[in-house]
Order: C-alpha cells, then sequence, then structure tokens
C-alpha cells in the first residue's frame, strides 16, 4: 500500500482541446487521499466560456449545453485551490496535460497557485515505463477491471488512483512512497510545463527552435529581443511567467 506522508490529489480534466495556450476546462475531478487512507471526491462541470470542438465533445461526451449554466473557473478557482492546499498531485499523463493546463487556469484568473513545492506522479509515466498501455488497458491488466464511462473525468481519476495502487503492489522497485516513486520513474527535469524549457545540469536551456539546447540566460544575456517575441507569441501563461522569472534574475545579474 501506498504510504503517503501529505494528501495525494489525483487530478483528472475534461477540456475544450489540448491547446495549453487556449483551451479551458469543462469539467474536474480530484480524488484527495489522505496519509490515513480516506478519501474525499470533488467534481464540477466548469463553463470553458468557448465553444467545446466537436472532436472534444465526441471524446468525453460534454456538450456546450450541459455547461453554458454551470461555474466558470474563476468562480470555484478558490475552492479548488483549498482542496488541493498541501497536497502532492496524480494523474494520468497529468504531467503533460492536467497539471499545466490546471496551472493555465489559475494563471489566468490570476491567482497563486505554487507547484514547485508539490511532487508529481504521472502514473501514465509508469505504465509506460513498464508495460505501454492505454489507461483502460492499465485498468484492465492491474486491476482486472473494464473501465465503465470512460472520459467522465471522475471515473478516470478514481481508476488511476486504484491503478497506482495496484502498480505499488506489483513492482516492488517503486516503493511504498511519492518520494521512492519518483526516484524509481524518473523526475521530468522540466522549467514550464509546456516543456519548452528543461534543466539541464543545473540550469535552464531552450528546448526548442533555434537556440535548442543553449542555455536561456545568455540567449536572454545576447539577445533580449527574444524575451519580448516570446512574450508576445502563442506560448502558455506558465512559461512566459518562467521566462520572466529567469529575464528579470539575468537582469538583476547584470546590474
Amino acid at each position: 500500500m501506498l504510504q503517503l506522508k501529505k494528501p495525494l490529489a489525483i487530478i483528472d480534466l475534461e477540456t475544450t482541446g489540448i491547446n495549453l495556450s487556449t483551451d479551458r476546462i469543462v469539467e474536474i475531478a480530484i480524488v484527495k487521499v489522505q496519509p490515513d487512507g480516506t478519501q474525499q471526491i470533488k467534481r464540477k462541470l466548469l463553463n470553458p466560456e468557448m465553444p467545446i470542438s466537436a472532436v472534444s465533445q465526441e471524446f468525453h461526451g460534454i456538450s456546450n449545453e450541459m455547461v453554458k449554466d454551470a461555474p466558470t473557473f474563476k468562480q470555484v478557482a478558490n475552492e479548488i485551490k483549498q482542496f488541493l492546499d498541501n497536497c502532492d498531485l496524480a494523474g494520468y499523463n497529468s504531467n503533460r496535460l492536467d497539471i499545466p493546463l490546471l496551472a493555465e487556469e489559475f494563471l489566468r484568473v490570476g491567482l497563486e497557485f505554487d507547484f514547485s513545492n508539490r511532487r508529481l506522479v504521472d502514473v501514465q509515466k509508469i505504465f509506460h515505463m513498464m508495460e505501454q498501455r492505454t489507461l483502460s488497458a492499465a485498468y484492465k491488466f492491474y486491476c482486472n477491471k473494464d473501465l465503465v464511462n470512460h472520459h467522465s473525468a471522475e471515473a478516470d481519476a478514481s481508476a488511476t488512483w486504484e491503478i497506482l495502487q495496484a502498480q505499488i503492489d506489483r513492482y516492488p522497485q517503486l516503493g511504498n512512497s511519492v518520494e521512492s516513486i519518483i526516484t524509481c520513474i524518473g523526475d521530468d527535469c522540466i522549467v514550464d510545463f509546456a516543456r519548452r524549457m528543461i534543466m539541464e545540469n543545473g540550469v535552464e536551456v531552450f528546448n526548442f527552435g533555434k537556440h535548442k539546447g543553449r542555455v536561456v540566460a545568455e540567449v536572454l544575456k545576447a539577445e533580449p529581443q527574444y524575451y519580448d517575441w516570446m512574450m508576445k507569441g502563442d506560448f502558455p501563461m506558465h512559461t512566459k511567467a518562467k521566462l520572466t522569472e529567469i529575464f528579470n534574475r539575468t537582469l538583476l545579474k547584470k546590474g
């Protein structure tokens, strides 16, 4: 059984799409597991204040009509923030989609939510490292159950928690704590959730474009206009926030 030192919140989002810069959350479900094993579940439909694409509607079954009278993320942001207080975070493909999109929503409404002091456990990463399958296949493989209501955020988040527990039982090398899992599967050495910048040898480097592999601070010193280009470009707010932190730090060093 997974031994928790602090609550673990398993998050699943349904969204208008997968663009981190422009898409919005239409449903959020969180299964919060306390160190003593007790669970709390929070689920909300949200009005994304933009149309849900036909492809996304077909995927998760949530229509524009279903969310037209739902609260916006801004209206529930404080409630969600408080529910996640002092929690490590987990999910399925959450490090690449759910957590980055949630970060964007918090930034968009001007609410500070610090992800840096939380451990992020991506159950998909464990699964792909060990077996390489989909969520429904993972549920069948580890729990010997068929995933009913697949693409319902609550069903997916609950299934993800069951899978994580089964993975702990199946793979002794994972250990039984969030820290031991991260040690086993590795921590993503990223600066921003969109992975435009990553950490290499303790410094931030660009992970895309003409400056890929170069130290961010060195590029900003040599080409401060590159900062302006990125800030005006179609990059996620979290990327821009992290870039600004580095830019400001670079300016202070120059002074």
